[in-house]
């Protein structure tokens, strides 16, 4: 074993060489960072960091904060509604392109497009549609509907759809891309053979196609989830966390505490918390997708 794992340093020596600077920019510049922003969320802090220690009470403080609980419920209330709608509509809009439709390339790249722009245009693209003084509102009220209302970004019981919606548009294209391609790549027999059992086309899809997905629909649950857990950009573009703080959200809460409250403490221990989040979530998917299939193959 000795002697195998030397000859393999030997063959890829040159390789392992390369790859130094990468590995020294991972271990010092991102690792690095990273330990030191959760050792700052156990200090007191302020404008510049400290290197005293002063326990939990940045957590302590952070769960009393209303503003944080608020904008940990906002995320949930987000999570929840974009991961559900995402997958159902991403599942329909690949269902629908799979059946050989014509001008497919077309409707590939209307549906997918919004994903390529960033949060930050999206978010802006939808403050101007729902904007009560110039958007969807004031057109209709132009046409002569005067009772009109569409005011969802300046609604507090509303104005989280609105970010939900601006979501979806930007990512249900991204689970779209993904199943299409797991479908295009489902054996013909498959149909063939449920085609002649009789079985419905929706049981087709919902006890055999979906399930040899699985490895498409983690990805793009994951690729979304991440992505919610850290937005900022479309909430700072669509309401700025307002009205009040009816769509507060965690990434703007640390990003207001770091910059421009200068409580650099609490800012970290707020990201250290959304770090954590982020490790469950990637936990259990690392473990099914790599660990328990090595696991079973030995």
């Amino acid at each position: 074993m000795g002697a195998e794992f030397t000859r393999h340093v030997k063959r890829n020596l040159v390789a392992y060489i390369a790859l130094l600077p990468m590995a020294a920019v991972v271990i010092f510049a991102y690792l690095g960072t990273l330990a030191w922003s959760v050792r700052l969320s156990f200090s007191s802090s302020k404008l510049l960091p400290r290197n005293d220690f002063v326990g939990i009470a940045q957590y302590l403080t952070l769960f009393d904060t209303p503003r944080w609980l608020t904008s940990l419920g906002n995320l949930v209330i987000i999570a929840f509604f974009f991961l559900l709608i995402c997958f159902v509509l991403g599942t329909l809009l690949a269902i629908f392109i799979d059946q050989n439709v014509r001008a497919e390339s077309l409707f590939r790249t209307v549906f997918l497009y919004p994903y390529a722009m960033s949060f930050v245009v999206a978010g802006l693209v939808w403050q101007w549609i729902l904007n009560p003084e110039f958007g969807i509102q004031q057109t209709m009220r132009s046409f002569g509907f005067s009772g009109f209302v569409l005011d969802w970004v300046v609604n507090p019981r509303m104005v989280l759809y609105a970010i939900i919606l601006a979501t979806v548009w930007h990512g249900s294209g991204l689970v779209m891309a993904l199943l299409l391609a797991g479908l295009r790549g489902i054996d013909g027999e498959i149909w063939k053979a449920t085609r002649i059992d009789g079985i419905p086309t929706w049981r087709v899809y919902l006890q055999v196609i979906l399930p040899m997905l699985r490895p498409m629909i983690i990805t793009s649950l994951v690729l979304l989830s991440i992505s919610i857990i850290k937005m900022y950009d479309v909430v700072v573009a669509m309401t700025n966390g307002g009205p009040g703080t009816a769509s507060e959200v965690p990434a703007k809460f640390i990003m207001d505490n770091l910059f421009e409250r200068a409580n650099i403490g609490l800012a970290t221990a707020a990201s250290t918390v959304m770090l954590i989040t982020v490790m469950f979530i990637m936990a259990p998917v690392l473990y099914f997708q790599y660990f328990r299939k090595s696991g079973s193959s030995s």
